[in-house]
């Protein structure tokens, strides 16, 4: 394989990693202080084409202020130059280029390959559904939107995503779409398949394969154009309401329910509350009035039903087909969650409250954008912000109710848990667009404002 070989490469790679892994869209860490990277495991593949050698490489990340992290890289080696693989590219060393494998045909065609014939190399299954036919003539291109994972599109019928930042343990998404595939839930794009493996001793999902859902349109940014050209949504919301419904019905089906204490509950809220209210002073006059809510659902008196949920649904989790139906997307739970908590059943109203929320940024993100006011003008009396709110509780109202027609319960009648959830949710977005976004702040004050002063939806 030249002058140098793979465990030459390999050795000098930690080295390399350093200055490259910062620079990724999908690196989750920008600003730690990176202090090394380590090679925790390794699983060598055969290598397709004109390939020197590829590797499936568990990186475990250290940093200065705080735990390790596992990502994972396919290594790719090819002799000659990185020309024609941009910044996938890691090195050259002696005629020969480490680069990123996943920005390579041959790569992913073999690992497509590997999951259509159900193969096994070493510790990796390459697991296919029960009667998926994939396009393996085809050639997978890196959708360029990739975020916190890479995901590979094969044409118009299957997209691979490979999940960078691992953690020991099953992943929600595999867990969930497995479920929902075997209650026939349409409402989800179809699994195709999985790639899984071990770490740290427990089972873990490297990557999930399923339907593309070609020709659709994101529900955020379908929402916020009908918002920019005065366009009625209460029809798509009370579809997409209808789709939660569904997939909620299907995952108490098929993974049952349990109950959970308010008291605790109510509990973790008001650690939150505190945490965020001393790192933003602005949201220590809201301070009593959420804890007050917080309280009530203390009080209930009974157990909360909890079940398996989505966790991080908003507008942006969901797809509108070309033949107008919904889709559910991204079953991975909130980015900030540990993996314990992303696989925690939770009360089913978590995921309505996530939509709610969203319908209030998708509302109020047009008026931010555009007004020269600082905050937008959010909660003063003018026509713009009338209109916004006047657009969020009705595609508010007509989600409920697109719930209701198809579980029989309105989330609007659990008044105290709807209302606890969504601040929750609010302090939640505090912090981060304190963090992230600072002029969208406004955003969820002006929800916490009138979550405890005003009706709910």
């Amino acid at each position: 394989m030249g002058p140098t070989g793979a465990s030459d490469h390999l050795s000098a790679l930690p080295d390399l990693l350093r200055g490259w892994l910062p620079g990724r869209r999908w690196f989750a860490e920008k600003g730690r202080p990176l202090q090394s990277v380590r090679i925790a495991a390794r699983t060598e593949l055969p290598a397709p084409g004109e390939l020197l050698g590829l590797d499936v490489l568990v990186l475990a990340v250290s940093f200065a202020d705080g735990p390790d992290r596992y990502y994972q890289l396919h290594l790719a080696r090819r002799a000659g130059s990185g020309s024609g693989f941009g910044t996938a590219v890691i090195a050259e060393r002696d005629d020969v280029v480490l680069y990123d494998g996943l920005h390579d045909p041959a790569v992913t065609g073999w690992l497509l390959g590997a999951i259509a014939t159900g193969r096994t190399v070493h510790d990796l299954a390459f697991v296919p559904e029960p009667g998926v036919v994939l396009p393996t003539g085809e050639t997978g291109t890196v959708v360029d939107a990739e975020q916190s994972n890479t995901s590979v599109r094969w044409g118009e019928r299957s997209i691979l995503k490979i999940y960078r930042r691992l953690s020991p343990g099953p992943n929600p998404d595999l867990e969930l779409h497995r479920a929902l595939r075997t209650a026939g839930v349409g409402s989800v794009a179809a699994l195709q398949g999985a790639i899984e493996g071990t770490l740290d001793g427990e089972p873990t999902t490297y990557g999930l394969l399923q339907e593309f859902a070609a020709g659709s349109q994101d529900g955020w940014e379908r929402a916020v154009l009908a918002v920019r050209d005065g366009r009625d949504f209460t029809a798509d919301a009370h579809a997409l309401g209808g789709a939660l419904a569904e997939v909620h019905l299907a995952l108490r089906d098929e993974l049952g329910a349990g109950e959970s204490d308010p008291v605790a509950m109510a509990g973790y809220w008001t650690s939150r509350l505190e945490t965020v209210a001393a790192q933003v002073p602005v949201l220590a006059p809201h301070v009593p009035a959420i804890r007050a809510v917080y309280d009530e659902v203390a009080a209930l008196g009974e157990p909360v039903v909890v079940q398996r949920v989505h966790g991080d649904l908003h507008l942006g989790q969901t797809l509108r087909t070309p033949g107008d139906d919904w889709l559910i997307i991204d079953f991975e739970g909130e980015p900030a969650a540990t993996p314990a908590e992303r696989r925690a059943p939770d009360a089913a109203v978590r995921d309505v409250v996530g939509m709610l929320f969203s319908f209030e940024y998708a509302a109020f993100h047009h008026l931010l954008s555009s007004s020269d006011t600082p905050g937008g003008g959010l909660g003063s009396d003018t026509p713009q912000s009338r209109a916004a709110h006047a657009w969020s509780t009705a595609n508010r109202d007509a989600f409920c109710a697109g719930y209701a027609a198809r579980t029989g319960t309105d989330p609007r009648t659990q008044d105290a848990l709807l209302r606890a959830f969504e601040l929750d949710k609010a302090v939640y977005q505090v912090i981060y667009e304190t963090r992230s976004r600072p002029t969208w702040l406004p955003i969820p004050l002006t929800a916490i404002a009138r979550t405890t002063t005003g009706p709910t939806a």
